[in-house]
């Protein structure tokens, strides 16, 4: 097993060991794990309504921050509306165009892709709202976060809306989180999540379960680390950063152990 394998906390890396030098680890959003996380992306419906609705009430064009594979970017396009979809991570961009190709009614025509960081963008152009679902934000640090709240304020329009979804965490069901989930390829994925009670971060870990791996070659195995960023937190960052909370939608609980919210900001 690899020093970064070793290194994985709790249930996940005592499940990693069994496998010794089997395993491949690698990060979620690179070239091997974003076929995974589009996968996985593609079956959850979490957010999406409420923050289409949001979004509806606010008419222009819209900037989406981290949009991945295009969870997000496609049903945003089907409400009618320009979308411009910024992402970092080139395997996701990638993705992205191909599935925009692909999407019905030449929809995609109205997506502008852009390859850059939500911490630190210029794109020259105003919008009517900005959005940053998928509890995206947790994978920003303080520092990052002050970047793109900045660059958010800067690239919306007057009476414009700011929406971002989060996660908060409670120790309900101890330090480790072990689910099975279902890709929209019918796959199947072992999620191993470790959080202590109080830690700023939680270890997510995607594998396949058990029974489904082989008993000779290499396993592959995605981690991620996600910041635990409360509701009430994040406000009062966006208010320092002059981004005013107006409206709080609770969103479907992933488990007992999450409370999933979509806050929705203006320039104050």
């Amino acid at each position: 097993m690899t020093t970064e394998a070793a290194a994985v906390p709790g249930l996940a890396g005592q499940v990693l060991a069994a496998y010794g030098d089997r395993i491949s680890l690698h990060d979620l959003y690179d070239e091997a794990g974003a076929p995974v996380y589009h996968d996985l992306a593609a079956v959850d419906t979490t957010e999406i309504r409420e923050l289409l609705r949001s979004v509806r009430a606010v008419p222009g064009p819209v900037l989406e921050l981290a949009a991945g594979s295009g969870r997000l970017t496609l049903p945003l396009l089907a409400l009618g509306r320009e979308v411009t979809a910024l992402e970092l991570e080139e395997s996701m961009v990638a993705l992205l165009r191909e599935r925009l190709v692909e999407a019905p009614a030449g929809i995609g025509k109205r997506c502008t892709v852009v390859r850059g960081d939500m911490s630190v963008f210029e794109l020259g152009s105003t919008y009517a709202v900005v959005v940053l679902g998928t509890t995206s934000v947790s994978l920003l640090d303080e520092r990052g976060r002050a970047g793109l709240y900045a660059a958010v304020r800067a690239h919306l329009r007057p009476g414009g809306r700011f929406l971002l979804s989060t996660v908060d965490v409670t120790d309900t069901d101890g330090d480790d989180l072990d689910l099975e989930a279902v890709g929209v390829s019918g796959r199947r994925y072992r999620m191993i999540e470790h959080w202590r009670a109080g830690q700023e971060v939680r270890k997510v870990t995607i594998l396949p379960p058990q029974r489904h791996i082989p008993e000779e070659g290499p396993v592959l195995a995605l981690t991620t680390s996600i910041r635990v960023l409360p509701p009430d937190d994040l406000a009062r960052e966006l208010a320092l950063a002059g981004l005013r909370v107006v409206a709080r939608h609770p969103l479907p609980a992933a488990s007992s152990r999450h409370t999933g919210v979509l806050l929705e900001a203006e320039a104050a």
